[in-house]
C-alpha cells in the first residue's frame, strides 16, 4: 500500500496548484540571502527601525525561483529567478521584471481609505471585460490560507508600438479581512502558467521598518527653442514668483469676458486654459489671439472623442474604451503628426497638458479601462512625445498632471504608477478642488487640506517646478469668499508652485442643476476677495505685461 501511495502522490503533484494546494518539490540547497536597504543592495540587514528592508534568497518550494520578503509590508513570496527587482517606488509597489515579464506586488490598507474591499475585489475589475481587446481566460474567487482570493487572467491583442508588449495578464488579489489586501499582478509577452504557483508561495512575514520612495531624479530632455527656454526660465525657474491664470469657457478665442473680469480685479491673467478632444485640430487661431494679447495657453488634450467625455456617465456609449490601444497601434499617428506640426508652426511657448487626472475613474485613459495596466498610459505618453520629437516640435513644455486624490484609492492606481519618466516631463501639475458638499460623499476642504499633503509628497518625488493646472472652490457648503481669503494668506508658503489657474465654471448634476459652482465672479464678495488677494502679485503682473508688449 505504501508504494501505491507514493505513486499516487507522484502523479498528483503536477495538478496540486489547480486544487488550491501548495506544490511539492525537493528543497534546493539554501543560498545566502541578499538584502536591499532603502532601495539599494546591502550585504547585511541593518535592523534599524525606520529602514526599508527587502530580503531575497532561494525559494524553498519552487526550484529556480527566488523568495522575496518585503518587511515594511509584512509579506513574502516567490518570483521567477530570472527577474530583476526594482524597489525605487517601494511605498507604492515592489516590482520584478525581465524583457518579457513583469511582476508587481501591492499592499493596500483600507482602514483610513475612501475605498473599501468590495471596490477592490469587484469594482476595479468590472471594466476588464468591457474592451473588445480583452479575452478573459479565468475568473475565480476562493478562500485560501485565511485570504479571500480573486484570481483573474486575461489577454489582449498586442500593440504595434510596444516592443515585447506584455499583453498577457494575471491578477491575484488577496483580501485579508477586514482591511488589508495584497495584489500580485503579472504581465507577460507570453501566456502565463505560473500564477497559482506564485500565489501558493505567498505568506505573511515579520513586519518592520517603513517603505519609501527612492527613485533617481533626472532632467527633462524635451527640445526647446530659445523663446520657450526663456519662458520656462522666467515662469518656472527656482526664483520665479507665483503667477495666475484663468479658465473661461470662451477663451482663448474670445477674450471679452476675461478682460471685463480683469478690469474689476486690476490684474491680467497671463495664462488661459483650453481643452480639446481628438475631434478637433490644434486651436491655433485662439492661441494666436491669446499670444497677441500677451497671454500663453495651457493646452489640454484629452485622447478621447467628445460623444462620452465622462467615463462614469457614458451609459451604453463605449466608443472611448479602446482609444489608448488604438493610439498605440498607430491608428492616430496621422492626426498626431499633423497636430505636432501645427504646434511647431505656431512657434510660441505652449504648456501642453496631456490626459490630466489619469488616476481618476472618470477618465477614459485611466488604467481602469486598460486592464488596470498603468504601463499603457506611460507608453501612450511616450509615443506621442516621440511623434512630437520626430516633427521637430521645440516650443512645448510637457505638463504631467494627476488628481490630488486617486479614485479608486488603490496602490496600483497611485499617481506615481502613471509617471512616464523625468526625460519626457517638464512641469508637475497639481489639481485639487474644494468640491463642497452638494454631491454625496464630498466634503468642504480648505486650500491647505488639499495642497499641503500633495506638495509635501511631490517635493520628495520630483525635482521639477509645480503648477496648479486648474482649481477652485465651490460655494455650496461654506463661505467661498472666506475660503479665497485664507487661500491667499496660505499661498506664500508654497514656493514650489509657480502658476495657479483658477477654473471659473460650473459642474452640473445629472439633472442639469449647478452642483459645484467654481465661478470666480459668482458674486461681489468672491470678486472682492480675489481683488484683495491679487494685490501682492500686481507689480510682477505689470512687469510681465510690459515685457509682452
Amino acid at each position: 500500500m505504501r508504494w501505491l501511495l507514493l505513486i499516487f502522490t507522484f502523479l498528483l503533484c503536477p495538478f496540486l496548484p489547480n486544487l488550491g494546494l501548495s506544490p511539492v518539490s525537493a528543497s534546493p540547497k539554501p543560498t545566502p540571502a541578499t538584502y536591499y536597504i532603502n532601495g539599494q543592495p546591502a550585504p547585511v540587514d541593518s535592523r534599524e527601525s525606520l529602514n526599508d528592508v527587502k530580503q531575497v534568497g532561494a525559494c524553498e518550494t519552487i526550484p529556480g525561483y527566488q523568495r522575496f520578503t518585503d518587511h515594511p509590508r509584512g509579506y513574502s513570496v516567490c518570483v521567477p529567478g530570472n527577474l530583476t527587482p526594482d524597489f525605487s517606488l517601494s511605498a507604492v509597489r515592489s516590482s520584478w521584471q525581465s524583457e518579457t515579464t513583469r511582476v508587481e506586488i501591492y499592499y493596500d490598507d483600507f482602514k483610513d481609505s475612501i475605498s473599501h474591499p468590495h471596490a477592490y475585489m469587484v469594482y476595479a475589475n468590472r471594466f476588464v471585460p468591457d474592451s473588445s481587446r480583452h479575452s478573459i481566460q479565468t475568473h475565480q474567487t476562493f478562500n485560501w490560507q485565511g485570504f479571500t482570493v480573486n484570481y483573474l487572467k486575461w489577454n489582449r491583442t498586442p500593440l504595434a508600438s510596444i516592443k515585447q508588449d506584455r499583453n498577457h495578464y494575471a491578477s491575484l488579489e488577496l483580501l485579508r479581512y477586514p482591511n488589508e489586501a495584497y495584489t500580485i499582478f503579472i504581465k507577460s509577452s507570453q501566456p502565463i502558467d505560473n500564477a497559482l504557483e506564485i500565489l501558493y508561495s505567498f505568506r505573511l512575514a515579520e513586519r518592520r521598518g517603513a517603505p519609501g520612495i527612492f527613485r533617481k531624479q533626472e532632467a527633462s530632455k524635451t527640445k526647446l527653442n530659445k523663446e520657450t527656454r526663456e519662458f520656462r526660465d522666467r515662469y518656472f525657474g527656482p526664483d520665479s514668483p507665483l503667477r495666475w491664470g484663468l479658465f473661461d469657457s470662451d477663451a482663448p478665442e474670445r477674450l471679452r469676458g476675461i478682460k471685463e473680469l480683469e478690469s474689476r480685479l486690476d490684474y491680467k491673467f497671463t495664462v488661459v486654459l483650453r481643452y480639446q478632444t481628438l475631434d478637433e485640430r490644434v486651436p491655433v487661431p485662439g492661441m494666436k489671439t491669446a499670444f497677441a494679447d500677451g497671454r500663453y495657453t495651457e493646452l489640454t488634450l484629452h485622447t478621447i472623442h467628445a460623444d462620452a467625455v465622462n467615463a462614469l456617465y457614458a451609459g451604453g456609449v463605449r466608443g472611448n474604451q479602446d482609444i489608448a490601444y488604438n493610439i498605440l497601434d498607430g491608428k492616430y499617428d496621422e492626426y498626431l503628426r499633423e497636430y505636432a506640426l501645427s504646434l511647431k508652426q505656431f512657434g510660441h511657448p505652449v504648456l501642453f497638458r496631456l490626459n490630466n487626472e489619469m488616476n481618476g475613474d472618470w477618465c477614459w485613459y485611466s488604467a481602469m479601462y486598460a486592464g488596470k495596466d498603468t504601463e499603457i498610459f506611460k507608453a501612450l505618453w511616450r509615443h506621442i512625445h516621440r511623434l512630437f520629437d520626430e516633427a521637430g516640435v521645440d516650443n512645448v513644455l510637457w505638463v504631467w498632471n494627476p488628481h490630488d486624490v486617486s479614485l479608486p484609492d488603490f496602490k496600483w492606481n497611485h499617481p506615481l504608477m502613471y509617471y512616464p519618466g523625468d526625460d519626457v516631463v517638464d512641469i508637475i501639475g497639481i489639481t485639487g478642488y474644494n468640491t463642497g458638499t452638494y454631491f454625496a460623499g464630498e466634503k468642504w476642504r480648505e486650500f491647505h487640506d488639499i495642497y499641503k499633503p500633495v506638495t509635501v509628497d511631490y517635493s520628495e518625488w520630483f525635482n521639477k517646478p509645480f503648477m496648479i493646472t486648474e482649481f477652485g472652490s465651490n460655494s455650496v457648503g461654506g463661505n467661498k469668499a472666506a475660503w479665497i481669503d485664507r487661500m491667499f494668506s496660505e499661498l506664500p508658503a508654497y514656493n514650489r508652485i509657480k502658476l495657479a489657474v483658477w477654473w471659473s465654471g460650473i459642474d452640473l448634476d445629472t439633472a442639469g442643476r449647478p452642483g459645484r459652482i467654481y465661478l470666480l465672479d459668482e458674486n461681489a464678495d468672491t470678486v472682492e476677495a480675489f481683488r484683495k488677494g491679487l494685490k501682492n502679485y500686481r507689480q510682477q503682473n505689470l512687469t510681465d505685461n510690459m515685457n509682452t508688449k
